[in-house]
């Protein structure tokens, strides 16, 4: 067995619960779509921890160079000024993008999801009601997720693992925000 079927197996689980087959689908979509949100969390803390002294050296060299730039600036040192500027403004970009790049690491499995979802539910449309429209397993997907990412923001702080990033997160902040 291969890995794909592995997680089809599993996956399938969560739309087995009660023998409903709509409420089924919105209640497996919604634990997948949970499954995704931790998953994503998780691995921004793992990118995060594997990064935090990359990312500690560039909010440093991004404090250093703001802080001769504002030195240059009170001598009078124009020229100073606008090379140590460029500098921090680089510096600025390249702290910016490790952090969306960190963000981003959040969304991987819904991408995921998305594709096992695709091979088992394209062909399914749900429609609104009034309106000749109907909506597949995409959007019901997006509109799970959004509520996941909700719920999972309410309660991450309480489970073990997540409360402690979440303190070395506030603390990284703090600290980021004296340099």
């Amino acid at each position: 067995m291969g890995l794909w079927e592995l997680v089809d197996q599993v996956l399938i689980i969560f739309y087995k619960i009660s023998g409903h087959p709509v409420f089924d689908y919105f209640l497996g979509t919604f634990l997948v779509a949970l499954l995704a949100v931790v998953i994503g969390e998780f691995t921004i803390s793992v990118v995060f921890l594997v990064n935090k002294n990359h990312l500690d050296r560039l909010n440093t060299r991004l404090a250093d160079l703001q802080q001769l730039s504002l030195a240059a600036l009170k001598m009078g040192d124009k020229k100073s000024y606008d090379a140590c500027n460029k500098e921090a403004n680089d510096a600025f970009g390249r702290a910016f993008f490790n952090m969306f790049g960190l963000s981003a690491a959040a969304l991987w499995p819904a991408f995921f999801a998305l594709a096992w979802m695709q091979q088992r539910f394209a062909g399914i449309g749900f429609p609104i009601p009034f309106t000749g429209l109907a909506v597949n397993y995409v959007f019901t997907f997006i509109i799970c997720y959004i509520l996941a990412r909700m719920f999972f923001g309410r309660v991450k702080n309480r489970l073990p693992y997540f409360r402690g990033i979440h303190r070395m997160l506030m603390a990284y902040e703090e600290n980021s925000g004296k340099s």
